[in-house]
């Protein structure tokens, strides 16, 4: 890898991988280390943390293939966001007081999608 690509990776791919990161470790909280703040929080809290992982992954995919004809970028964001939020869900059914949710799944799927309208092209 050339200097710049590094520096490229470090700019855009690592957020996306920070971010995945961060996303795992707050699945790995206990349910009862979850405070309720508000009704349907949980629903709120999945779209905006698949949001924000589809705002990053664009940005990525956007910059690191600058030729991707946009339908396919936002097809590739789906796709990698969604098999994320499979993992993370399957991934929470280990963890104390937490359950694999196919509702919390497609919240997660809600906040992509909403996540590739704010990006935009």
């Amino acid at each position: 890898m050339t200097k710049a690509s590094i520096k490229n990776f470090i700019k855009y791919w690592l957020p996306v991988i920070i971010y995945a990161i961060l996303i795992f470790s707050v699945s790995s909280l206990p349910g009862e280390a979850i405070p309720s703040l508000f009704l349907y929080q949980g629903i709120v809290f999945h779209a905006i943390e698949y949001a924000i992982l589809a705002l990053l992954i664009n940005r990525a995919l956007k910059a690191w293939y600058p030729g991707l004809v946009y339908i396919r970028r936002i097809f590739w964001v789906f796709f990698v966001a969604c098999i994320y939020a499979i993992t993370d869900e399957l991934h929470q059914a280990f963890v104390p007081n937490r359950f694999c949710s196919g509702w919390d799944l497609a919240f997660d799927s809600a906040g992509v999608f909403i996540g590739n309208i704010f990006y935009g092209r």
